[in-house]
């Protein structure tokens, strides 16, 4: 096993290693052959093979200068293609770039405990829904509270749905502006300046809270699927029970003290936006119908280690991540909300302004 600073940047790809393509056009008739895919599933496999070979059209590039003219092949554009975020990431960076306001920005975490992997397996949409629908609230609550800030805070969420070495690991990143709009629309701080924006223990606990009220809920109204082994959970009772007895007391909400300044919420959000489960350049070889990669290891200082696995569980825990057609794994709130950011962002600097003048 090979293992490197958290720090220092990965090597640069070799040319013999291969890309998530590559393992798809080698493996992907074996795999569909064994395993049952979605549709959605099916056509991240199909879209991710073909990129760049044809199947979606060429185009011509032509130098300005001399006229030299270069044929290249259309991407897919799936925005589970490792290498198909490039353009649409820096188009988002570029906006939110423009929405930056001169206040103190801080991260939050809200994790989901691994005993909901289960059901999140065959409930994504409905599960994914309700960790961002009860991680917001929480936020929103905790900024409107007279003792916290007392005015409507500004955010958004990324969701991520997978760990370093592929497994199912819900989470979403919080970027969380330090202040927010009271009633009358004024620009109010933050009561207390801390390293951290809210307290973290009385955050998981009221995400905790809401989180297991929210699923009950769904529950009660038939809107979680049960399958296989799961089936003993359809009955209320037994789900309570369930709930009661396996799910931890203690959920983690991780913060993190404020960015240095705007630049660092843009290196930030740089890293974060537009990600797949793993990028190209982790993968180190395959050989022997083993993928071997990096991956960060939490356990340790977050240092880059090496794993391997079959190649058949490495495109497995790959396709787990497929999410839902048409479903926002990023997501505006507060004032930064959509439809209501722009107006917002130009009453606060104009409210900055005139404090600083």
């Amino acid at each position: 096993m090979m293992t490197r600073d958290c720090h220092t940047p990965l090597p640069d790809k070799s040319e013999t290693s291969p890309t998530i393509g590559d393992i798809f056009r080698k493996y992907g008739p074996q795999f569909r052959g064994t395993h049952r895919l979605h549709p959605r599933q099916h056509k991240v496999m199909y879209d991710i093979e073909h990129c760049r070979c044809g199947e979606f059209g060429t185009h011509w590039e032509i130098c300005d200068t001399c006229g030299h003219m270069t044929k290249g092949y259309n991407a897919c554009r799936n925005r589970h293609c490792p290498g198909c975020n490039n353009t649409a990431r820096r188009r988002w960076v570029a906006a939110r770039i423009s929405e930056l306001l001169p206040v103190s920005y801080h991260h939050s975490v809200f994790t989901l405990p691994h005993v909901f992997n289960p059901i999140c397996r065959y409930n994504r949409r409905v599960m994914y829904d309700l960790l961002f629908e009860k991680s917001s609230e929480s936020l929103l609550d905790f900024g409107r509270n007279p003792k916290r800030v007392g005015a409507t805070i500004g955010f958004y969420g990324i969701l991520h749905t997978w760990g370093g070495k592929l497994w199912p690991h819900p989470h979403v990143h919080y970027i969380v502006t330090a202040g927010g709009i009271d009633n009358q629309g004024q620009w109010k701080a933050p009561k207390h300046h801390g390293t951290f924006l809210f307290p973290v223990k009385a955050l998981s606990n009221v995400f905790r809270a809401k989180f297991l009220e929210g699923i009950k809920r769904l529950h009660d109204k038939g809107q979680l699927v049960f399958p296989d082994e799961l089936s003993a959970l359809a009955d209320p009772d037994t789900f309570r029970q369930w709930l009661y007895h396996e799910v931890p007391r203690e959920w983690v909400v991780f913060s993190k003290p404020p960015f240095a300044g705007p630049e660092e919420v843009v290196k930030y959000i740089g890293r974060y936006t537009h990600r797949c489960a793993i990028s190209n350049n982790r993968i180190i070889a395959e050989q022997d119908g083993h993928v071997e990669f990096w991956y960060k290891n939490t356990q340790q200082d977050a240092r880059w280690e090496t794993t391997t696995l079959p190649v058949m569980d490495f495109i497995d825990r790959f396709i787990y991540h497929v999410l839902p057609k048409h479903f926002h794994r990023i997501r505006y709130y507060g004032f930064l909300a959509n439809g209501k950011a722009r107006t917002h962002i130009e009453n606060i600097r104009r409210n900055l302004a005139v404090e600083h003048t």
